[in-house]
């Protein structure tokens, strides 16, 4: 099931919040202080692009300059990010069919709001090996 999903979120919205997350990554690459921010941004472009059957952990060794970069990220790109999840999400669950894609969206907000400090990781990994 989690195969057909991902099939589907990907025709629909996946494939274009990949690119979009992409392209972000690269813009913020291209300058020294920007690389954590584009190595967030490619990690959330993966996990939206197949975001059925994974999940974020948060990771509790990175620290206070994940703190501060998560800060910047919130101020400047995070809450548009989570708004823009939230309003497709809600357009998304409109329809019958679209009501597992409109939670896959939902579960893009917690990344998109603060990326630094967070594991993607697959939902059939034990609990014990997340940490």
């Amino acid at each position: 099931m989690k195969t057909i999903l991902n099939i589907v979120w990907l025709i629909l919205s996946g494939f274009w919040l990949f690119l979009g997350y992409l392209l972000a990554g690269v813009l913020l690459g291209i300058t020294i202080i920007g690389i954590p921010f584009g190595v967030a941004a490619f990690r959330i472009g993966v996990y939206a692009l197949w975001p059925f059957g994974y999940t974020t952990v948060e990771r509790r060794d990175t620290g206070a300059p994940s703190c501060i970069g998560n800060v910047l990220w919130l101020v400047l790109a995070g809450w548009w990010l989570a708004l823009g999840h939230i309003v497709t999400g809600i357009a998304l669950c409109v329809t019958i069919i679209g009501i597992p894609l409109g939670i896959a969206n939902f579960k893009l907000i917690p990344v998109s709001l603060l990326p630094l400090g967070r594991e993607i990781v697959r939902t059939d990994r034990p609990f014990t090996d997340r940490w």
